[in-house]
């Protein structure tokens, strides 16, 4: 969930406190020129999210990854597919350009909207979120497969998979071909059953795309220290689950960088779990 001020903003941290067990802090690098991407062969789920390019290649399982951006940030590894994301209003100016660009090089899956059931993200009643899919993503059905915005594992009304199936019923005409979503808790079986519900509500919707979860972590790891035998403990668990599940198409841990699935430049305890 990285938060967005301007595109040419070198770091912005931003919290969430809006829906529970959200609390955590993410950062934001300005955007560089696109670089073309190689699109990787391999079969593998397993992708990387990220701020620094150059550091994706430590993480020697990914197939995949993305940076909260329209733009690559740098240069990924040559079989490392780049998967852009129309971050919400604040990119729309300059979209249709980019995201041409990158469909021009290969790009073949774009993101819908990050976690817009947060105030504190990209902010959207689904309602709304509706017609700027409808706008800005539907237009580029044919040229790539589009992913449902991703929404938060928080709970209410216009929350989570609630704002989820709300948006999907406003947008049966979108051209969405996968559903999107974010989790934060503290065990593994709560993880399960969450990412569960959301892949029941994508085979509700025919979504053939499956579900992707873009962001998922235990919510000790999000202070940035996230070196420890619990978090290694817990991808242990649900790394092999999340590969036997037919309806999960990608997932992506929070995230690669310095406190999380690095320490430094090098691996974590973390980060070589999701890294074997």
């Amino acid at each position: 969930m990285v938060s967005f001020k301007a595109l040419t903003t070198a770091a912005l941290l931003a919290t969430s406190a809006l829906a529970a067990p959200h609390g955590h802090i993410h950062d934001h690098m300005h955007r560089r020129e696109n670089t073309r991407t190689t699109t990787t062969t391999t079969s593998s789920k397993r992708g990387a999210a990220y701020n620094d390019a150059s550091l994706v290649s430590s993480l020697s399982s990914v197939s995949w990854a993305y940076d909260w951006n329209m733009y690559t940030m740098g240069d990924l590894p040559s079989h490392v597919e780049f998967v852009p994301m129309l971050w919400g209003s604040k990119m729309f100016t300059g979209w249709f350009a980019a995201i041409q660009t990158l469909l021009n090089s290969g790009s073949e899956y774009i993101l819908g909207f990050n976690e817009p059931d947060m105030a504190s993200q990209a902010s959207m009643s689904s309602t709304d979120a509706a017609r700027y899919y409808k706008e800005f993503i539907t237009p580029l059905s044919g040229q790539a497969k589009l992913v449902s915005p991703a929404v938060t594992n928080g709970v209410g009304a216009d929350m989570g998979l609630d704002w989820m199936r709300n948006f999907l019923n406003s947008c049966t005409d979108c051209g969405v071909t996968a559903l999107a979503v974010h989790w934060y808790g503290d065990s593994a079986e709560d993880f399960k059953t969450f990412v569960g519900k959301a892949v029941d509500l994508a085979t509700e919707f025919n979504l053939e795309g499956g579900t992707w979860v873009t962001e998922f972590a235990l919510n000790s790891d999000l202070s940035g220290t996230g070196d420890t035998s619990t978090s290694s403990d817990f991808l242990g668990e649900v790394l092999p689950w999340l590969d036997e599940q037919s309806g999960v198409a990608r997932y992506a841990y929070f995230m690669c960088a310095d406190g999380y699935l690095l320490s430094g430049k090098e691996l974590s305890l973390s980060g070589k779990t999701y890294s074997a």
